[in-house]
């Protein structure tokens, strides 16, 4: 089977790399910024085309590989140019969005998915070497959802298929992963700098602590990597924590704070919580 990118961005030339480079063919590359087909077709081995009719036509599987508000436009596109879609799969790389943006695919008689590698493509030219290493999150028609899952797993890629009213849920979850991680620490270094580090020490003084514990829970899990004052139930530690806090980092600490609590009642299932659950609310 062939594959075809409308969209030769981050995401679609990365993904086109990955599967040129494990064998699966590649027709090539639609974009409407015709260097970023031209680049994309000759990093991936395929060809570039000037009109998405014609993409559509030499591929198997599409893949609409442009930003998330431009889907439902480019595939309303597809449907008004008349292009034979029977038998051909849609699909999209949205973690946010379900394969229900392609209305009417159906009708159309092709298979419509939402296909999200739980992997932040960060680079066009270097990301696809770490795609090997992701989960690929699927949902979508089932009558043909085993060929796409197939094509990951013989890849040796993680699948899950999830239900379409579960996209939403699992999108906040990757960004609570990839991104608001990203807030706490930033959030931690700046109190580190407000203490007297500079930048770009607080930076390295935290680097340690990070690593190691993203490690850890990599390894044994969030309830067993749970160190801290509110692991071991010392609410006056807390209390003079929340302090030396005001405004909006204040109700950050509370809040991921109750988060961690949760994870302390499974780790210390004996422990009494009540007066930190009091005090944190």
């Amino acid at each position: 089977m062939k594959v075809g990118f409308i969209g030769a961005g981050k995401v679609g030339t990365s993904l086109g790399k990955y599967f040129s480079e494990n064998n699966i063919s590649i027709s090539g590359f639609y974009s409407e910024f015709l260097e970023d087909s031209k680049f994309a077709a000759n990093f991936c081995k395929g060809k570039y085309y000037e009109n998405e009719t014609e993409l559509v036509k030499d591929s198997d599987i599409i893949f609409i590989t442009v930003p998330d508000s431009y889907i439902k436009k480019v595939w309303q596109q597809l449907v008004d140019s008349m292009a034979n879609l029977e038998g051909k799969f849609i699909c999209h790389c949205s973690g946010a969005m379900s394969s229900e943006v392609f209305l009417g695919a159906k009708q159309k008689k092709c298979f419509a998915y939402s296909i999200h590698p739980l992997f932040a493509v960060s680079d066009k030219e270097q990301s696809y070497k770490e795609l090997s290493h992701s989960y690929f999150v699927i949902e979508g028609d089932e009558t043909k959802i085993h060929v796409i899952e197939n094509m990951f797993k013989d890849l040796g890629n993680k699948v899950c298929t999830i239900d379409k009213n579960n996209k939403t849920k699992y999108h906040a979850s990757a960004s609570i992963a990839s991104n608001l991680v990203v807030g706490l620490i930033n959030l931690s270094q700046r109190l580190l700098m407000e203490c007297g580090f500079e930048e770009n020490d607080a930076k390295d003084a935290l680097s340690p602590i990070i690593i190691g514990n993203v490690e850890h829970i990599i390894k044994d899990g969030t309830v067993n990597a749970l160190t801290g004052p509110i692991e071991r139930g010392d609410t006056e530690t807390v209390k003079k924590h929340m302090e030396v806090l005001e405004g909006l980092d204040l109700s950050i600490y509370k809040s991921c704070a109750l988060e961690v609590l949760n994870v302390a009642k499974n780790k210390n299932i004996d422990r009494d919580y009540s007066e930190m659950e009091e005090l944190l609310k």
